[in-house]
């Protein structure tokens, strides 16, 4: 029996992700996964990619606030409402090809970024009036969004994929190198990359492309470093398919709705 083990979102992307028992589905993700987004002074998107620092950031969710602290308690904290951008003036970012309108949430905020940075960046939230579209060549419907994810709204991987990778390693490596929503326990190693349409309890979704993996998975989380080749070099070994590492899915949700840990997962084809 296949179950879903684990729920994360990743409320600011590329910052620590935040593990929850239960989360509500929408279209464009988990709510509040990848709301939030970092750029630089062009309005480009930053990442662990060229910051692995930002690892180092870890959100909370109280009380309709979002607060961000960093490991450097010296560092100090932010704070501010979850949904307080909605409604102000919009202007362009970027990520990947994406251009996305969005708010910037407050110069504070992005001045303390900055400076622990030692680089300008901006704090900027896609409020909901602002629409991402999904790859056509992957959608399952003209009108499948995202967020500032790399792409798709979801992200699910199998607990037998990573166990299977391990027994492969020298160190094994948490899940959390791989950035998922969901985890799903049971079944065999990598069977979700071939899924195309499964539930989670009463929650339909469609798989719609493995996911190519980066140097991301090879950031220590914990000290914020690049911490060598692994596990991106053993994955290469075994799971590369022309030029992409495949290590996931990417999934699209039917509806909204609300899943919790324990769920059942059943593959319906």
């Amino acid at each position: 029996m296949m179950q879903l083990s684990e729920i994360w979102i990743y409320p600011v992307k590329s910052l620590a992700g935040i593990r929850l028992e239960k989360a509500k589905v929408t279209p464009r993700g988990l709510e509040f996964d990848r709301r939030w987004m970092l750029v630089d002074e062009n309005g480009v998107f930053v990442t662990q990619r060229k910051h692995p620092e930002l690892a180092l950031f870890h959100p909370q969710i109280e009380d309709g606030f979002l607060q961000i602290s960093h490991n450097d308690t010296a560092k100090g904290s932010i704070r501010f409402p979850l949904s307080s951008k909605e409604g102000s003036p919009l202007a362009e970012v970027m990520v990947w090809e994406d251009a996305v309108q969005a708010v910037e949430v407050d110069e504070a905020v992005s001045d303390w970024f900055s400076e622990i940075l030692g680089i300008k960046v901006r704090l900027v939230y896609m409020p909901e009036g602002s629409l991402r579209k999904v790859d056509p060549n992957y959608a399952v419907t003209p009108d499948d969004i995202t967020s500032f994810s790399d792409g798709f709204p979801f992200l699910l991987i199998g607990q037998a994929s990573l166990d299977d990778l391990n027994s492969r390693l020298e160190n094994s490596v948490s899940i959390r190198r791989f950035r998922p929503n969901f985890v799903i326990s049971g079944g065999n190693p990598y069977e979700e990359e071939s899924w195309k349409e499964f539930s989670i309890g009463n929650q339909l979704f469609y798989g719609v492309k493995p996911c190519g993996r980066c140097i991301m998975t090879t950031v220590d989380f914990e000290k914020g470093v690049f911490a060598g080749k692994e596990p991106l070099y053993t994955l290469s070994q075994y799971r590369k398919v022309g030029n992409k590492v495949l290590f996931g899915q990417n999934v699209i949700a039917k509806q909204e709705g609300y899943i919790a840990v324990g769920a059942s997962c059943i593959q319906k084809n």
